[in-house]
C-alpha cells in the first residue's frame, strides 16, 4: 500500500483520525494547509504543504507526485453565504488539478442520500461527490451517516444530551432512522480505499451495524453511562426550534447543529451497504463499543463546569438496567 499522498483536511476531525493510520501503513502523507507556520508549529510531526482548496493556483504543486489525495474538506463550517457553491467549485477545482498532476484516484467521504428531501448540508455533500466522481480521476466516494467518536459535532449532541439531561423533550422527527458508524470503522474505510481496485469513479454507504431512531440512538448511549433519562415526545417541536435548546445543553457550535439536525427530517439509511464485503472488512462494531471508545478518548478533556454539570445530571437521572 505505501503511496504518497495527499491528505486535505488534516486538522480536521477525520483528517487527524486518519493521519496515523496513513502513516503506520507507510505512506508518504502531505497534509495541505493554508497557514504554513502555524500548522509545522502546532503538529511539527507531520509534513505539510502550502496550498488552499478555494485557490486553485496552489493545488498542482501540493499534489505533484502524489499518487492518492484524499479529499476531506467542507464549507458548511465557515458559515458564509454561499458556501454550499463554493464547496462545488472547489471541488472541481480540485478534481482539475488531481488530474493535471497525474494523482491516480481520490478517496471522498460524504454523507448518507437521505430517503426524503435533503437539507443543504447533504445536498452539497451529495452534489460535491457527483462533482468529484464527473472528473478524469477515478474517485471513491464514501458516505456515512452519524460517526460516533470523540470531536465528531453529531457525537456531541447526542453524547451531551445523554450526559446532561434527566428527562428530554424528544420531537416527533427523532423517530427517523439512521446507522451510527464508529469514526475507527470510517478510518478504516478511507484507509481501504487506497488499495481496492478502482477503474472507474463509484460509491459506497459505509454503514454501521443498526439502524436506529434518534430515541434509541439517545437511550443506548445513555445506557452506556448506567442512565436511562426520561424522553418525552413533543410532536410539534421543529427541527429548528430543537436547534436552540440543542444550543443551550450541548458544545456544538449552534449554526452547525442546526444544520445538522435540519438533516435528520427524514430516514438515512445506506442504499448501498456492501462495502465492508467489498473490501475484504470485518462488519463493523457496535454502537456500544463505539460510544464506549469515544467516551474514553474524551477522558480528561472535559471543562470542569462541564464534569459538574454531567455529574449532577447524573444525580437525577434514573439509572439503567
Amino acid at each position: 500500500m505505501p503511496q504518497r499522498v495527499l491528505l486535505t483536511g488534516a486538522t480536521g476531525f477525520i483528517g487527524g483520525n486518519l493521519h496515523p493510520s496513513l502513516v503506520k501503513a507507510g505512506c508518504e502523507v502531505r497534509c495541505l494547509t493554508r497557514n504554513l507556520a502555524q500548522a509545522q508549529r502546532l503538529w511539527p510531526d507531520r509534513l505539510w504543504v502550502p496550498g488552499d482548496i478555494g485557490d486553485p493556483g496552489t493545488l498542482p504543486s501540493a499534489l505533484e507526485g502524489c499518487d492518492a489525495a484524499y479529499y476531506l474538506v467542507h464549507g458548511m463550517a465557515s458559515h458564509q453565504p454561499g458556501w454550499a457553491a463554493e464547496e462545488l467549485r472547489w471541488a472541481s477545482n480540485f478534481a482539475k488539478a488531481s488530474q493535471q498532476a497525474g494523482v491516480r484516484r481520490i478517496v471522498y467521504l460524504g454523507g448518507v442520500a437521505p430517503r426524503g428531501s435533503p437539507s443543504e448540508h447533504l445536498l452539497a455533500r451529495l452534489n460535491t461527490g457527483e462533482v468529484l466522481r464527473a472528473g478524469r480521476v477515478p474517485c471513491l466516494e464514501l458516505r456515512a451517516g452519524m460517526i460516533i467518536g470523540a470531536g465528531s459535532a453529531s457525537w456531541t449532541i447526542v453524547r451531551d444530551l445523554a450526559a446532561r439531561l434527566p428527562a428530554m423533550v424528544l420531537p416527533a422527527w427523532l423517530r427517523h432512522r439512521s446507522e451510527p458508524v464508529a469514526v475507527d470503522e470510517v478510518v478504516t474505510a478511507l484507509l481501504a480505499g487506497l488499495r481496492l481496485e478502482l477503474p472507474e469513479s463509484t460509491w459506497w454507504d459505509i454503514p454501521g451495524p443498526e439502524a436506529l431512531s434518534g430515541r434509541e440512538i439517545l437511550l443506548r448511549v445513555a445506557a452506556v453511562l448506567g442512565r436511562r433519562p426520561i424522553l418525552m415526545k413533543v410532536p410539534f417541536v421543529t427541527p429548528r426550534l430543537s436547534s436552540h435548546w440543542i444550543r443551550l445543553v450541548t458544545r456544538a457550535d449552534f449554526s452547525l447543529a442546526r444544520e445538522l439536525v435540519e438533516g435528520l427530517t427524514s430516514d438515512l439509511i445506506a442504499t448501498r451497504p456492501g462495502f465492508w464485503d467489498a473490501a475484504g472488512l470485518p462488519p463493523p462494531m457496535a454502537l456500544e463499543e463505539a460510544a464506549q471508545r469515544a467516551f474514553a478518548a474524551e477522558a480528561g478533556t472535559m471543562p470542569r463546569a462541564g464534569k459538574m454539570a454531567e455529574a449532577l445530571a447524573g444525580f437525577f437521572t434514573p439509572r439503567s438496567g
